[in-house]
């Protein structure tokens, strides 16, 4: 067995401000929070570098970026001084207080008539906690953009990711009272070539979304056509039906409202019921930090278990 010490506490505390300095993409940042000058954390970082051989941070004028190396080790780092404050607690006896940023990406629509409506009764809960909402339909990178969560509307096929399912949102078709007086209303999905459909290209292949519905028990994808467009965001699809443009394909639970107040109009309910996945997503393997924990529990009480009571 080898009892040669490993670590000293100048180079524990050299990881500390390293993860510091990686977390806030800043040496001035991470000194202020540590308490130490920059020069500290600029040291700290040198030292680290220098025992290994290997550039930790691209460094220029205006900022910092993890090397590929550096991303690696700050991924082990994190996680290895999370359980180490975990050990200590447990030890201790002490009551863990969920603290800290939380950043989590999230599609649009899932988002503004989800998450968001949520965020107060979470930092109710856990008012130490922050979080840092990311609002994109994008998929983001975990590694390179620092998240520690996502939710997307498909499960990647990236193994390295952990996917929590939060629910299966059901599609609708609608338009407004006014534009099916116009336009008359379709009764058969053929009907549809003979409408204006508000288009949504998917933000990471550009391409046209096609709309889903359930025929005789089988899902059944359609491509349709019309002259508006909405790339990037599906709630601009929403404002265009909402304001007479055409028939769009959405989720129901973003015009619920609307259906209930009659500004807009469920359009061939006969063929309703496709729904597509909206998961939670994380780092396979990632120790969890008790902040993440928290709120992953949350979010499957709030949006999981609260609908199948």
């Amino acid at each position: 067995m080898n009892t040669k010490r490993q670590f000293n506490d100048l180079l524990l505390g050299s990881i500390e401000l390293f993860c510091l300095a990686a977390e806030l993409a800043s040496f001035t940042a991470a000194a202020a929070a540590a308490g130490v000058t920059p020069a500290a954390v600029s040291r700290s970082v040198s030292r680290l570098e220098e025992r290994m051989g290997v550039r930790l941070f691209v460094r220029t004028t205006r900022q910092i970026r993890l090397t590929d190396a550096g991303r690696a080790y700050f991924e082990r780092c994190r996680e290895g001084l999370s359980h180490l404050v975990d050990a200590e607690r447990q030890a201790t006896g002490q009551q863990s207080v969920p603290a800290g940023l939380l950043r989590i990406s999230m599609p649009t629509p899932y988002a503004h008539y989800r998450v968001l409506p949520l965020l107060p009764e979470f930092r109710d809960r856990y008012p130490r906690v922050q979080v840092d909402a990311h609002i994109s339909n994008r998929n983001v990178d975990f590694a390179e953009e620092s998240y520690d969560l996502a939710i997307r509307g498909r499960a990647p096929a990236d193994s390295n990711l952990i996917a929590r399912t939060l629910e299966d949102a059901e599609l609708v078709v609608v338009a407004t009272p006014a534009y099916l007086s116009r336009n008359g209303t379709p009764t058969s999905l053929d009907d549809l070539k003979q409408h204006e459909c508000i288009q949504f290209e998917r933000p990471s292949t550009g391409r046209k979304n096609p709309w889903t519905f359930r025929q005789e028990g089988e899902i059944v994808e359609l491509m349709t056509d019309g002259g508006y467009s909405s790339g990037g965001d599906v709630l601009g699809g929403v404002t265009l039906a909402r304001n007479g443009a055409g028939l769009f394909q959405t989720y129901r639970f973003v015009v619920e409202r609307d259906l209930r107040e009659g500004t807009l109009v469920e359009v061939l309910p006969v063929f309703s019921g496709a729904s597509r996945p909206f998961v939670l997503l994380y780092p396979h393997g990632r120790h969890l930090s008790l902040r993440m924990r928290c709120f992953v529990d949350f979010l499957l009480e709030k949006l999981v278990e609260g609908r199948a009571r």
